[in-house]
């Protein structure tokens, strides 16, 4: 049982994982309110949804440009995130959403995926979140 740990231990740590950069502490601090705010803005935007509601359109707004400043402050230390699993879940994200706001999928369902997708994927441990897909 304790050499079976063992083994899977090492094959995480064999995992391929992006390069990464030094991060200054100041723009991790940023990182981490920008993400606050965005969690802010995806709530409202997923409360309107759930409801049934019209969409807010400033919690759009504040969801839409904290996730690109949160984007870039990632791309900034990670330095091949677009073929990282967590940005490419992250645009394939952005896609879905996208979809459902002009229609051409189901908007709950569509929503509701990415919003799952998305959870899935940032409370994911390094080595899957991080993983090189290409």
């Amino acid at each position: 049982m304790i050499s079976d740990r063992k083994n899977n231990s090492n094959k995480i740590k064999n995992v391929r994982i992006g390069r990464t950069a030094d991060r200054p502490y100041w723009m991790m601090m940023l990182s981490i309110i920008v993400r606050a705010v965005h969690q802010i803005g995806a709530a409202g935007c997923l409360g309107a949804f759930l409801l049934g509601t019209d969409l807010p359109w400033p919690y759009l707004v504040l969801a839409g440009t904290s996730g690109c400043l949160l984007m870039l402050t990632e791309a900034l230390r990670h330095r091949q995130l677009l073929r990282e699993a967590a940005g490419v879940v992250t645009l394939v994200k952005a896609g879905i959403i996208g979809m459902a706001l002009h229609g051409w999928i189901p908007e709950l369902p569509g929503v509701l995926f990415a919003f799952a997708l998305a959870s899935f994927y940032s409370h994911a441990p390094k080595s899957i979140r991080h993983r090189i897909w290409f």
